[in-house]
């Protein structure tokens, strides 16, 4: 190896040391175990597919008794573990704006009647045009994006949501202690770009833009094609009577005639989509009502300005007939450069689903059948320390591809590819785990004796459209098109 090779190793390899002493600094009881089953979930040949299995893995020194004794009553310092994930290097767009993605996704446990705190979570694609709710546990899990095309990303924080939590609050909440992590770690600093926070349709922008106001974040979101919005109330002429409008003309997805003519218009042409038209209108907000989120504010609702894109597209990698995107930014006077970054922006929030689908196909994320939400708390931020530490093994990595796989570059490697070089990766750097300390096994329960303490059972939490106070009503029969503000 040459000399300037070896010097362009030494700093990522000193940074994964740094970052691994750290994680064991994070787990305050059965450290040696816990930090163990994660290099065993890094050292491991194929898919987890139970924790038992991990305990086999020549990393793993000890017993399967220990593994899971590490899950079920170990302690992660979750806080120390936020603050060091927020401050290693983080991926940033070709402008140095840090872009975050936010998306829920679900530890489905639908046999698991012992497990307390299962909500019912929707699942697609479970049956021909069906969305089946499971039980399970849903985790919003935040990630910083890369440009460009890519299969990484940077979790930054995972939060699992209780029965009765009313997402958009939770999400803010989420949002608001990553940004001042961040700020804290340097990520931010005064004069940078205001953090980018690309979501999907299932959540509140104007919402979450409404409650992380005073924080240096802009909130891009997909809205569905069924919205109304509306449009600054005009200008009070003189001598006119009675109130003034908060509100302007309508603003229909659905309806071209409400429009009007665009303040932007772009034409791209891209690899996949063939050719990409944007088109956007400035200060466009969602009339509120004290319903639903806002049903607890007091005084006059406020009047949430943004900025709608419409993209449309000439064809889907897929063959399916492309349908347009609706974005909603939260900044207004967007110029042509700005609306093409927007949209290229939400096609990258994309790129989390590579990462949810690597931590449950390849990382064994929802393979272990834990009990208690309190050992899936603990098994999910083992899978992010894991998935941060291949990261930062990245530019340290050998292309091990297999006889029938295309050789790809030093910085094209895939997080599955570089999990199977983190092996060697691993005797280079710190290893603070001790050595395990001979024991016996424990007697357990003497034959013949029953269990005299069964586990309770629990109930899926379901949500009430209905009580004594609002009963249900009877359904129309010539129900009005549907039309969401």
């Amino acid at each position: 190896m040459s000399l300037l090779h070896r010097d362009a190793r030494r700093e990522p390899l000193a940074e994964l040391s740094r970052f691994r002493g750290e994680f064991y600094s994070c787990l305050t009881a059965r450290s040696d175990a816990l930090f163990e089953l994660a290099d065993a979930i890094l050292c491991g040949n194929g898919p987890v597919r139970s924790l038992a299995e991990l305990s086999l893995v020549g990393e793993h020194r000890r017993g399967h008794g220990g593994l899971y004794a590490g899950v079920a009553h170990g302690r992660v310092d979750t806080s120390r573990l936020r603050l060091a994930l927020a401050a290693v290097p983080l991926p940033r767009a070709a402008d140095g704006q840090l872009v975050l993605a936010i998306d829920i996704t679900c530890w489905l446990r639908p046999d698991a009647h012992t497990s307390p705190e299962r909500i019912l979570c929707h699942t697609y694609g479970r049956g021909k045009d069906q969305h089946i709710p499971v039980p399970g546990w849903p985790y919003s899990i935040i990630c910083a994006l890369e440009p460009g095309r890519s299969s990484w990303t940077a979790p930054l924080d995972a939060l699992r949501l209780a029965p009765g939590d009313d997402t958009a609050t939770v999400t803010a909440g989420q949002l608001r202690e990553l940004v001042e992590r961040l700020i804290t770690a340097g990520q931010w600093q005064t004069g940078d770009l205001d953090i980018l926070v690309v979501a999907d349709a299932g959540y509140d922008a104007p919402r979450l833009a409404h409650l992380l106001r005073d924080l240096p974040v802009q909130v891009l979101a997909r809205m569905r094609s069924d919205r109304v919005l509306r449009r600054a109330a005009p200008s009070r002429q003189p001598h006119t009577m009675g109130r003034p409008p908060r509100h302007g003309g309508e603003f229909v997805f659905g309806q071209p005639d409400t429009w009007g003519t665009p303040d932007t218009e772009t034409v791209t042409d891209t690899r996949l989509y063939g050719t990409a038209t944007a088109r956007s209108w400035d200060r466009l907000h969602p009339k509120l009502t004290h319903r639903s989120s806002w049903a607890a504010a007091d005084g006059t609702l406020p009047i949430i300005d943004g900025t709608v894109v419409r993209l449309d597209i000439d064809r889907l990698p897929s063959g399916a007939t492309p349908k347009p995107v609706w974005l909603w930014w939260s900044g207004t006077d967007a110029n042509p450069a700005d609306v093409d970054r927007l949209w290229q922006s939400y096609l990258r929030r994309f790129d989390i689903e590579h990462t949810f689908r690597l931590f449950k196909q390849s990382l064994g994320w929802t393979s272990p059948k834990v009990r208690t939400p309190e050992a899936a708390d603990r098994w999910t931020w083992l899978i992010l320390a894991a998935y941060t530490q291949l990261r930062l093994a990245r530019p340290l990595a050998a292309d091990l591809r297999r006889p029938w796989e295309k050789p790809a570059s030093a910085d094209r490697l895939t997080p599955a590819r570089v999990r199977r070089d983190f092996r060697h990766i691993r005797t280079k750097t710190t290893c603070p785990a001790r050595a395990p300390k001979p024991s016996r096994p424990g007697p357990g329960r003497p034959p013949g004796r029953k269990n005299s303490q069964p586990t309770p059972r629990h109930d899926v939490h379901t949500v009430r459209k209905t009580d004594a106070a609002n009963p249900k009503t009877k359904k129309s029969t010539t129900p009005r098109p549907r039309r969401k503000g």
